[in-house]
C-alpha cells in the first residue's frame, strides 16, 4: 500500500486537477489523504445557507462529500483564509494563507507526511497552474514540506497540459466552432495556463474513474466555477478530465504514460 498526500488550495481544487489519481489511487488499494490549505473563505455563498451556517462550513461539508466519492481516506484543513485573486486586498488579510510564514505552514503539511508516513507529495506547478496567490503558495509549501518531512516523500507537481487544450481549441474553430476560452492567453499572473507538454513528466490515465470525478465535481454544488464542469456532456467531459498530468522535478520532462504515485527509491 502506498500513502498519497494531496495537498490542494482550496475546497473544489481536486476535481479540476487531482480526483481522478485519487479515485484510482484509493480502488487500487492505496491510502489517500488530501489537505486543504484554505478553508476557500471567497466562495460563492449560497441561497440555501442555514441559519448559522457560513460559506465555510458548506465548503467543508462539500469537501467531505467530495472525498467520500473519490475514496480518500483522511480530510484534514491547515485553516488558512482565503488570499483571493492576485492583486485583491484579501492577499493581505491577516491570517490568510498568501502571506503565511513559509516555513510555519510546510511544517503543518510536514508533521501530517509524518503522521501519515507518507509515500508520496502531490503540490502544484510553479505557477499553480493559473497564477492564484494561493496556489503558488502550495507550490512552496509542498517543496519545503517535503524537505522537512522526517522520510522524504516524492514530490509530484500537478498541471494543466496546456498544449493539448490548444490543440483542442483550435480543432474546435477548424470545425466552426465558438471557443470562448484560449489557455495560452495570460492567465491571473500573466502567464498561460498550466504547463507546456514537453515540460510534463507523467500523464496518468483515470477514465476509468470519471464517475467519481463527476461525483467529487457535483458534490461541490455550492461553488458557480464549478458548473460548467457539471453541465457538460458525458463526451466532452471525456474527452477533457480522463487524464491527468504531472511534473516530477529532477525527471526528465519527457512525457509518459504512467503511474508515478509509487514510493521513491
Amino acid at each position: 500500500m502506498t500513502t498519497i498526500v494531496f495537498v490542494h488550495a482550496h475546497p473544489d481544487d481536486e476535481t479540476t486537477q487531482t480526483s481522478g489519481s485519487m479515485a484510482r489511487a484509493s480502488a487500487e488499494g492505496d491510502r489517500v489523504v488530501v489537505v486543504y490549505a484554505t478553508n476557500g473563505d471567497h466562495g460563492d455563498a449560497p441561497d440555501d445557507l442555514a441559519d448559522g451556517e457560513t460559506v465555510v462550513h458548506r465548503r467543508r461539508a462539500e469537501a467531505e462529500a467530495s472525498a467520500q466519492a473519490t475514496g480518500t481516506h483522511r480530510v484534514v484543513w491547515l485553516g488558512y483564509s482565503d488570499s483571493g485573486m492576485s492583486g485583491w486586498e484579501q492577499n493581505a488579510a491577516e491570517g490568510a494563507l498568501h502571506g503565511a510564514d513559509l516555513d510555519v505552514v510546510a511544517k503543518q503539511l510536514a508533521t501530517i507526511l509524518d503522521e501519515e508516513d507518507a509515500d508520496v507529495l502531490v503540490g502544484y506547478d510553479w505557477h499553480g497552474n493559473y497564477g492564484h496567490p494561493d496556489h503558488v503558495k502550495v507550490h512552496h509549501v509542498a517543496h519545503r514540506a517535503a524537505e522537512l518531512a522526517t522520510r522524504r516523500p516524492r514530490l509530484l507537481e500537478s498541471t494543466m497540459n496546456r498544449t493539448r487544450m490548444s490543440r483542442e481549441r483550435q480543432a474546435r474553430l477548424d470545425r466552426g466552432e465558438e471557443v470562448d476560452w484560449n489557455p495560452d492567453a495570460p492567465m491571473d499572473d500573466g502567464n498561460p495556463l498550466g504547463s507546456a507538454e514537453d515540460e510534463i513528466t507523467w500523464e496518468v490515465d483515470v477514465s476509468a474513474y470519471l464517475e467519481q470525478r463527476r461525483a467529487a465535481v457535483r458534490a461541490h454544488a455550492s461553488q458557480g466555477d464549478t458548473a460548467w464542469m457539471r453541465s457538460m456532456p458525458d463526451d466532452d467531459f471525456a474527452m477533457m478530465f480522463s487524464s491527468e498530468y504531472y511534473i516530477e522535478p529532477g525527471r526528465s520532462p519527457a512525457m509518459e504514460p504512467g503511474w508515478p504515485f509509487v514510493a521513491p527509491d
